[in-house]
């Protein structure tokens, strides 16, 4: 069993010293997380790594924490919860007043790696085929959700979702052809 998973017992049970170190061991899971993530971003990004943990530490939060099943529920809602960061950053940016109306574009899905790299229409198309797998097939989109917005490898958003890695393969080679079909319609 896992720190993280011992200390989110503690933290059921009303231990406040574990809720005191849930924050320094999730915040820096995060902040890695998040780093990674913005590494890719074009220069002028006014979104920082920071400022995305913090929003998504809030957002799942803060100091008063739900109750978290185990570590996979945890780093599923902060995929989530950095996916809509994302996306209401795009949408704020694309809005008319900062010259919406763009054109959609199309984007080469074998090679899909962060959100951070991508520009604000390909987010968004990509969020709105991502809600049409996720109506399709849960467990897929979750797989994209921990890879493509927390930068999760492969094999660790196959532990958090309990996952082998040929099926997490296999729901990871499905689910890039079907995003790239939905996208590309």
């Amino acid at each position: 069993m896992s720190d993280f998973t011992v200390i989110l017992q503690q933290v059921e049970r009303g231990d406040a010293q574990a809720a005191n170190c849930l924050l320094p061991l999730v915040y820096e899971e995060l902040r890695r997380l998040a780093a990674h993530k913005m590494a890719g971003e074009r220069p002028g990004q006014t979104l920082q790594a920071t400022a995305l943990v913090h929003e998504a530490w809030l957002r799942l939060g803060g100091d008063h924490q739900v109750e978290w099943r185990n570590r996979a529920h945890f780093f599923a809602a902060a995929a989530e919860a950095m996916r809509r960061i994302l996306i209401d950053n795009a949408r704020r940016k694309n809005a008319w007043r900062h010259g919406g109306e763009a054109e959609r574009v199309d984007f080469d899905l074998d090679n899909l790696e962060l959100a951070a790299g991508m520009d604000n229409e390909q987010l968004l198309a990509l969020h709105e085929a991502l809600d049409a797998l996720a109506a399709h097939d849960g467990a897929k989109a979750e797989l994209v959700k921990l890879r493509f917005f927390a930068g999760l490898t492969l094999a660790e958003a196959a532990r958090a979702l309990e996952l082998s890695e040929p099926t997490a393969k296999r729901y990871w080679a499905y689910a890039r052809a079907w995003l790239y079909r939905e996208i590309t319609k």
